[in-house]
C-alpha cells in the first residue's frame, strides 16, 4: 500500500488515498494501530484516509493512533488540502473538506514551485454549550470552572471545535509533567467521550504557549483544533485579543475568532515528509 507521511507543525499523520486503497472498515482500527506504531509501522499521531467527498470536494476520514475514530483535526485538514492540490486532484485554491459530517472551507497558499505551503481554514463556530461539547456540567458555558484531577484542583474552560477540548491556564507550561496529568484529564468522568486537554501559558495579549494531550494519542507537537479552542478560551477569560499566535512544540499557528460572524479562522503550514510503500498484513495480530 502506498502512503504519504505529512505533518502540520510536527503533528504527523500517515495519509492514504482511500479511493485507491480500500481497506475493509472493520479492519481499519487494527491497520491504523500498525501504521501509527513508530517502531513497527510508519509512525505517526494517527492515520487519515482521503476519500472522494459527497457533501464537499473531499472527505477526511481520521483515526487516532490507538485506532479510534476522531471527528476533526486542524493540522490534518491542512495537510489533506496540500495532498489533493500537490497531487493534482484539484487545481482550485479554495476547496471544501468534510470530516465526520462537518464541512470546512480552506484557502490555499502556494509557493514558487506551485506547492501548497500555508492553509487558512474556516473552522466554523466554537461550541460552548456543555452538553454539546460534551462535558457533564450545568449552565450555558463551562468557563473557568474547577476540576479535581490527581489530587489537584485546576480551572478549565471547555470548548468544542468539532471535538472536545479542556483548556487549562498555567504559569509555566514547560514545567508540566504532561505524561502524568494528561491521561487523567482525558479519561476524567466529566468527559463522556474523553477529551483533548490544552495547557496554556499566556505571554501577552497576542501570544500564548501551549502543550496538548490528545485523546487516543498522547502528547503531540501541535493540535490545530486545540489551538482554536485555546484562542476562544483566552478571549472568554479576557486574557488575549481575538487574534492570537499559539506557540506549540512544533511551531506556530495563527488563530482569529471573528466575534461578529462567530467564526474561527486558523492559518498554519502543511509539510510533506516523504512517500513510501508498506506491506499491510491484515491479520488478527495487528
Amino acid at each position: 500500500m502506498k502512503f504519504t507521511k505529512m505533518h502540520g507543525c510536527g503533528n504527523d499523520y500517515v495519509y492514504i488515498d482511500g479511493a485507491a486503497w480500500k481497506i475493509p472498515q472493520e479492519d481499519k482500527p487494527r491497520a491504523v494501530r500498525f501504521l501509527s506504531d513508530r517502531h513497527f509501522g510508519v509512525g505517526g499521531d494517527g492515520v487519515i484516509f482521503i476519500n472522494p467527498g459527497e457533501t464537499a470536494d473531499f472527505e477526511m476520514e481520521m483515526y487516532n493512533a490507538d485506532g479510534t475514530r476522531a471527528e476533526m483535526c486542524g493540522n490534518g485538514i491542512r495537510c489533506v488540502a496540500k495532498y489533493v492540490y500537490d497531487k493534482g486532484l484539484t487545481d482550485s485554491k479554495r476547496i471544501s473538506i468534510v470530516s465526520a459530517g462537518q464541512v470546512k472551507y480552506l484557502e490555499l497558499t502556494v509557493d514558487q514551485e506551485n506547492k501548497v505551503s500555508q492553509v487558512r481554514v474556516n473552522m466554523g463556530s466554537p461550541i460552548l454549550e456543555p452538553e454539546r461539547i460534551p462535558v457533564v456540567l450545568s449552565g450555558e458555558r463551562a468557563v473557568d470552572v474547577p476540576i479535581r484531577v490527581g489530587g489537584t484542583t485546576y480551572r478549565m474552560t471547555c470548548v468544542s471545535m468539532g471535538n472536545p477540548h479542556a483548556v487549562v491556564f498555567v504559569e509555566n507550561v514547560g514545567a508540566l509533567k504532561l505524561e502524568q496529568t494528561g491521561p487523567l484529564f482525558e479519561s476524567h468522568e466529566l468527559f463522556p467521550n474523553r477529551t483533548n486537554t490544552e495547557f496554556v501559558e499566556v505571554v501577552d495579549r497576542r501570544h500564548v504557549k501551549m502543550r496538548v494531550w490528545e485523546r487516543g494519542t498522547g502528547e503531540t507537537l501541535a493540535c490545530g483544533t486545540g489551538c482554536c479552542a485555546t484562542a476562544v478560551a483566552c478571549v472568554l477569560n479576557g486574557l488575549t485579543d481575538s487574534s492570537v499566535t499559539v506557540g506549540v512544540l512544533g511551531g506556530e499557528i495563527r488563530v482569529s475568532w471573528d466575534r461578529e460572524e462567530n467564526l474561527v479562522y486558523m492559518t498554519g503550514p502543511a509539510t510533506t515528509v516523504y512517500e513510501g510503500e508498506i506491506c499491510l498484513k491484515l491479520t488478527r495480530t495487528i
